[in-house]
């Protein structure tokens, strides 16, 4: 009876994953299709599609798992789940590109109330023998829920349009939150602090410096709009750093960037995400534009990625034996860098397995280095702050995401629309849409792969600083088996998020 129970928690714990965490991945392969809808929205507005999804998710992961604390971890995940179905509908009814952002962003406070619970209640009453079993399918969901995502996503978009995306996650949604009620069990609340005011001002911060990288392309560098989101960033930012030094139970205290293994493993991450993410946010459109693909042909495309960031933490041990920590962190970021390179090669003539072997490599390499950071940033942090280091390695891989998103979307739409074959069109399909020559059509698409290499070379540029980073920073020696970090393990998993 346990173990059908034990089961079944697994099973709906899983689902929830699935949903929030494929939703950043799925979305990526609509933008064509959202491109070419009666919204027409802007390059700049489809990259706060995508982006105000994951910004908010980012910025409210650690207050969220500190309110599951407060107010009940079964209560908040069924909370979370139903404000994600709701911010869904939202984007599937949406008359609007507006309303379609506002969606995404409901849609984000959901599944940032969401990831934090579901580990949490998967091990609640699980014995010291299962823990370790749940913990790795957990895990393992978290990295299959993209590609879960890509190819789900991939076939609700080709079956209707967009929408059908977001159509098909209301009800999932809904019925995850019915299951959870039914299967997850009550624990303990905890009195937690909770620091309302530091996250509206980290949250704030971020949109504000993604606003100012996203509105470039359009209004100018040095633009007023790009100047004041950059200003009040800059602001918001500094409020919450003194506002975290002075505060007795900030939601992250800036103090921990003091500790040499805490600030390049947090760096070190943020920029490999960055990377990771940019990929991401090209991917689906290189493959329909370029290679010619559905959306369900492209996310069967993007296998390779998944099938590399499953396998490659499993090299890393054997790598790490032989290299150390330090290095092999290196080897990782590395190793990105050279899928990117490769991804800068690529045109719509390319072979579809050079593209594959450029994804995949920039896949491993995050796969590689990611779990030894976020052991190293654990391991350098004292047992009564495991937590907030857990948390802490969310919000770094969340916010790369968001900057690798609004960087790529930015990088591609300025050099897109310059020197562009239809002036005027900030998008592929815009341009497409002024033109009906055949060989007019191929220089759009030419003209897109030439921005999309670019970017990936400067993305590049992002992966190689994060490896300068980590050599520079990061402590030669790993923890020693059994120490601190291990012994900590169970806390980290139950207290936080991935």
């Amino acid at each position: 009876m346990r173990a059908a129970t034990t089961s079944a928690r697994t099973a709906v714990m899983c689902l929830c994953v699935t949903l929030v965490v494929g939703m950043v991945s799925a979305v990526n392969l609509a933008i064509p299709s959202l491109h070419t809808s009666a919204l027409h929205p802007s390059a700049t507005e489809v990259v706060w599609v995508v982006d105000g999804y994951v910004a908010v998710f980012a910025c409210l992961l650690i207050p969220a798992g500190a309110l599951a604390d407060r107010w009940g971890r079964k209560g908040v995940l069924v909370s979370g789940m139903l404000v994600f179905a709701l911010g869904s509908a939202i984007c599937a009814l949406a008359p609007q590109v507006q309303f379609l952002i506002a969606g995404r962003m409901l849609s984000g406070a959901g599944a940032a109330a969401v990831l934090p619970t579901t580990l949490a209640l998967l091990i609640a009453d699980a014995d010291a023998g299962q823990r370790p079993r749940l913990i790795s399918v957990w895990a393992s969901m978290t990295g299959l829920a993209a590609v879960l995502g890509n190819v789900g996503g991939g076939a609700a978009i080709e079956l209707g349009t967009w929408r059908s995306l977001f159509v098909c996650v209301v009800p999932l949604s809904a019925a995850a939150a019915g299951l959870v009620a039914l299967v997850a069990p009550v624990v303990p609340r905890h009195r937690r602090p909770v620091d309302p005011l530091g996250a509206l001002l980290l949250t704030g911060g971020i949109v504000a410096l993604l606003f100012g990288i996203t509105a470039g392309p359009q209004t100018g560098w040095t633009s007023a709009e790009v100047l004041a989101g950059t200003g009040v960033a800059v602001a918001l930012l500094a409020c919450w750093t003194w506002h975290g030094l002075r505060s007795e139970h900030p939601m992250l205290s800036p103090r921990l960037f003091a500790i040499p293994a805490v600030r390049s493993s947090a760096l070190g991450l943020a920029l490999l995400f960055v990377g990771m993410f940019g990929v991401f946010y090209v991917n689906g459109q290189f493959l329909q534009y370029a290679q010619g693909c559905s959306p369900f042909g492209a996310g069967v495309r993007l296998l390779p990625m998944a099938a590399a960031l499953l396998l490659a933490p499993r090299c890393g041990v054997a790598v790490e034996r032989l290299l150390g920590r330090r290095w092999t962190v290196a080897a990782g970021v590395a190793v990105q860098a050279a899928g990117l390179l490769v991804l800068s090669t690529v045109d719509r003539t390319s072979p579809y397995p050079l593209y594959a072997a450029g994804a995949g490599l920039a896949a491993a390499g995050c796969g590689l280095a990611t779990p030894l950071l976020s052991h190293g940033m654990v391991s350098a942090l004292p047992a009564e702050q495991a937590g907030v280091g857990s948390g802490l390695q969310s919000l770094a891989r969340e916010l790369g995401s968001a900057l690798g998103i609004a960087l790529a979307g930015s990088l591609i739409t300025a050099l897109f629309t310059a020197d562009s074959p239809t002036p005027g069109a900030s998008t592929v399909a815009a341009a497409l849409r002024t033109t009906t020559a055949p060989e007019q059509r191929l220089a759009v698409v030419d003209h897109f792969t030439a921005s999309l290499d670019t970017t990936m070379l400067t993305l590049a540029g992002f992966a190689l600083l994060a490896g300068a980073f980590v050599v520079a920073w990061f402590p030669r020696q790993a923890a020693p088996p059994g120490g601190r970090a291990a012994e900590r393990a169970p806390e980290v998993a139950e207290r936080s998020g991935p």
